[in-house]
């Protein structure tokens, strides 16, 4: 049995940047949690219950090709305190270039110092996938752009429901 893993993130929306994260997240773990973090700052486009359907919706067929449980939650605290107490010794984390290697670096490095016991795993992104964020899909489709080679099917249909044009 492989230790339990991690992934926190907003997915405001669901990316193919972090469905190719979940890829390779599953064949390092039997049983991933991806936790939809709440921040009180931010208004997120998607209500978390989307975000989650979402999720579920793209990420089951691959949880279940790799043999893997999928669980989907919300948290509104730390990451490693939601880590611990979901019982999860490994964090998941996604790295596209050398300025998310400079944060996470530093995140990590805090996220040890408070919980020694969860081990922060960086997955570098595939190329193809590299240049998407959450934030350029949200403008791209704000704007009538076409955003189907950045996002899973089912979240190009939702962001079309939110931006029709």
């Amino acid at each position: 049995m492989s230790p339990t893993a991690f992934y926190p993130g907003s997915f405001d929306p669901l990316t193919n940047g972090h469905l190719d994260v979940l890829r390779h997240a599953f064949r390092l773990t039997d049983r991933l949690i991806v936790g939809i973090g709440a921040q009180p700052s931010k208004t997120p486009m998607f209500s978390v219950e989307e975000r989650a359907e979402l999720i579920r919706d793209v990420a089951s067929p691959l949880a279940e090709a790799a043999g893997a449980t999928l669980e989907v939650v919300a948290f509104d605290d730390l990451v490693v305190f939601a880590a611990r107490r979901l019982g999860a010794s490994i964090l998941i984390r996604g790295l596209r270039d050398g300025t998310d290697l400079d944060y996470e670096m530093q995140m990590a490095g805090m996220n040890e110092a408070m919980a020694p016991d969860v081990l922060t795993v960086f997955l570098p992104s595939s190329p193809m996938v590299r240049p998407i964020t959450a934030t350029l899909v949200r403008q791209i489709a704000s704007m009538g752009g076409d955003i189907t080679g950045f996002v899973p099917p089912s979240v190009a249909r939702k962001l079309r429901q939110k931006f029709p044009r």
